[in-house]
């Protein structure tokens, strides 16, 4: 039954005794926070079927249904109008608050009921969780993260996140929050030490661990309310000279990747987007994520053309349109639906063309990696002389300045292509 009460919607429930000893004509009173009759009714089914399956969680004793019960416990005190405090903090509550919250909890039969005096008055002990459990519950907090995201997109973005996890977990173990310290911290600030002053990773990969283990246990900490004092400040290594990638040459291109029979045994599809990135400089995860709708042959100047479609682009600047000349025009060709293979799966790709170059002696130098020949796209254009507004259009970088015009046409783009191409 749902009536109104100073212009607040209140739900009016028979209690079922198995929640508390009450008989058949006992109810329970929920503010839902609403003056619209409405939309109280459609609240009131929502809340009743909460309140009991928190309830009975709560009455089961079920030590896994710990974050539940203390959800409904919040959820039950908010319900009666006040914010849930521990059972410490409610007892240096002002008089009259505390007085309010006593006289909240219905009293049956001389008995006050005893769920309800738990949230009002904070006797449901926080959740803890282990940092294993923190993972997987932060899935959830930090969905937002995902909102535009392909699979593949979604499965890199956790993929550091994991690894972070994994490797506290190897050095300290599996330890709940609250129980984290300072040298457990230390002890994990030294493991990596060990590893980058072997020359194994650099202080990049240590750094990057810290923030992505930093982010899970902080977001689970502040959405849960855990209000731990996590130690995960001071931290961080003083970044060496970053590594700078190094394009491949016009030369090493010819000469070694170009060679008759130099792709042989590399898959069709992964071959094609290598030969793709020649001529247009675009990303891996670019081309692989091409669909029929980004590929136009059927035109004047075909060309390619990088949208969201089914992902999310690394920036704004990234969605662009790229004309397609020699090699990588007849790669697209080959190729008219898109790379079903790498459409989910781009990170294998770059492992697979890498692994390919580097065990048939076509790296260049021990810090060349496929993403080479983008910086090579990018030197051909300047040794062109090419305008930086269309350098940076067809590599889909920022422009340091606001970008005036529709920009170079594609048939303009096309005879600059041509002059670079190989």
């Amino acid at each position: 039954m749902v009536t109104l009460r100073g212009r607040i919607y209140c739900i009016y429930r028979r209690v079922p005794s198995r929640y508390a000893s009450v008989d058949s004509r006992s109810f329970v009173t929920l503010s839902l926070h609403t003056d619209s009759k409405t939309l109280a009714e459609e609240k009131a089914v929502i809340a009743w079927a909460k309140l009991v399956e928190g309830w009975e969680i709560r009455l089961s004793g079920d030590q896994a249904g710990s974050v539940e019960r203390f959800d409904a416990a919040r959820e039950l005190a908010a319900y009666r109008g006040f914010r849930y405090v521990e059972v410490s903090s409610v007892a240096e509550l002002p008089l009259p608050e505390l007085m309010a919250r006593v006289q909240s909890v219905p009293v049956i039969s001389d008995e006050p009921n005893r769920i309800e005096a738990a949230a009002v008055l904070g006797g449901v002990a926080r959740p803890m969780f282990t940092v294993s459990t923190a993972l997987e519950i932060y899935w959830s907090l930090a969905s937002d993260n995902t909102l535009g995201k392909s699979k593949d997109q979604i499965q890199r973005w956790k993929g550091p996140r994991i690894k972070a996890i994994k490797n506290f977990i190897t050095v300290v173990g599996d330890k709940r929050l609250d129980e984290i310290t300072g040298d457990d911290m230390l002890d994990f600030r030294s493991w990596w030490w060990e590893r980058i002053s072997a020359g194994d990773v650099t202080t990049g990969s240590g750094n990057k661990d810290f923030i992505h283990f930093g982010r899970v246990l902080k977001t689970v900490n502040r959405m849960k309310r855990l209000n731990l004092d996590l130690p995960l400040s001071d931290l961080s290594f003083k970044n060496s000279e970053p590594v700078k990638r190094p394009p491949f040459s016009s030369e090493w291109i010819r000469e070694k990747l170009l060679a008759p029979k130099a792709l042989e045994g590399l898959n069709d599809e992964a071959e094609a987007i290598f030969l793709a990135m020649i001529n247009t400089g675009a990303r891996p995860s670019e081309l692989a994520g091409l669909t029929s709708s980004c590929i136009h042959l059927d035109c004047e100047v075909p060309y390619i053309s990088i949208e969201p479609v089914g992902r999310q682009l690394k920036s704004a600047n990234a969605r662009r349109i790229i004309p397609l000349v020699g090699i990588s025009l007849n790669a697209l060709k080959a190729f008219p639906e898109g790379f079903p293979r790498y459409q989910n799966s781009s990170a294998s790709l770059s492992a697979t063309v890498n692994k390919f170059l580097r065990e048939n002696d076509l790296m260049q130098s021990s810090t060349h990696t496929v993403y080479s020949l983008r910086h090579g796209f990018e030197d051909r254009l300047l040794a062109a002389g090419v305008d930086e507004r269309i350098r940076r259009d067809l590599l889909g970088h920022a422009l340091n300045r606001e970008r005036y015009g529709a920009g170079a046409s594609l048939e303009h783009m096309k005879a600059i292509l041509a002059k670079v191409a190989l």
